[in-house]
């Protein structure tokens, strides 16, 4: 049976009716919303490139059912620039060539954004554990990990 699902993603309240019961999150926010940013790679939660915010944590939505997201906040990858501005984080990977073919790069940032909640000045060591449930299959890891030093010194000089 059909059931409503209404959720805020990006700062937008949505309302989608006849949501199917077995709908994972990523195919609400990639086919219904049309944010195709969060992206599908294994379906198992091995690659994290749908990671997206969930109520303020980063959660693999390619195993969260999409009746889940009823009442949630969810930012995806859209909604991390402010407007015209990239966050840090998207800066950081386009300043020291974090992405190469950029699969996983929208689900690397999301995952970086909650890592740097929750360690504003990581070192090296910290990034590439809290990064561990991420997968680059281009090898680009000690890009993605200096982009997030970059935006972690960027963030701490603004004061954010």
């Amino acid at each position: 049976m059909a059931r409503t699902v209404q959720a805020t993603v990006n700062g937008r309240k949505y309302y989608e009716e006849n949501v199917e019961p077995r709908l994972l999150l990523v195919h609400f926010l990639r086919d219904r919303l049309g944010l195709t940013g969060t992206h599908v790679g294994c379906d198992s939660t091995n690659c994290g490139a749908c990671t997206v915010m969930f109520n303020g944590k980063a959660v693999k939505s390619c195993t969260l059912l999409a009746v889940r997201a009823d009442g949630a906040e969810i930012t995806t990858i859209e909604g991390v620039a402010d407007e015209d501005q990239l966050h840090p984080l998207q800066e950081g990977f386009w300043e020291k060539h974090g992405l190469q073919c950029g699969y996983c790069t929208p689900g690397m940032i999301m995952s970086a954004l909650q890592l740097l909640e929750r360690h504003p000045d990581p070192d090296e060591a910290t990034v590439r554990q809290e990064l561990e449930g991420n997968l680059c299959r281009c090898t680009g890891y000690q890009n993605i990990v200096e982009a997030v030093l970059w935006a972690a010194e960027r963030l701490k000089s603004a004061g954010a």
